[in-house]
C-alpha cells in the first residue's frame, strides 16, 4: 500500500502535522501517518521527522490544501 502513497510533509512538530491531517480529513482525503512509532522510542526529542502520506491520486489536491494553509511542503 505504501507505494501507492506519497509523501506530502515531513516534519518534527507534532502540531504541523496534527493540523495537516485534521484538514485533509476535513475534505475527505485519507491520510496516515508514518514514523510515530520511532519518534516515540527516540524519547518525544523531536530528533526524528514524522512523515504524512496520502493516496497518490489524492496528492494534488492535499499539497493545494496545505499551501491555501500555509503548510510548508519542502522540496
Amino acid at each position: 500500500m505504501v507505494s501507492n502513497m506519497e509523501e506530502l510533509l515531513k516534519t518534527n512538530d507534532p502540531t504541523v502535522i496534527s493540523f495537516a491531517t485534521a484538514l485533509l480529513r476535513a475534505e475527505d482525503i485519507d491520510c496516515f501517518v508514518l514514523d510515530v512509532h520511532t519518534s516515540i522510542l527516540e524519547g518525544s526529542l523531536g530528533i526524528l521527522p514524522r512523515r504524512l502520506m496520502v493516496a497518490r491520486e489524492n496528492a494534488f489536491m492535499a499539497r493545494a490544501i496545505l499551501r491555501d494553509n500555509e503548510i510548508e511542503l519542502g522540496a
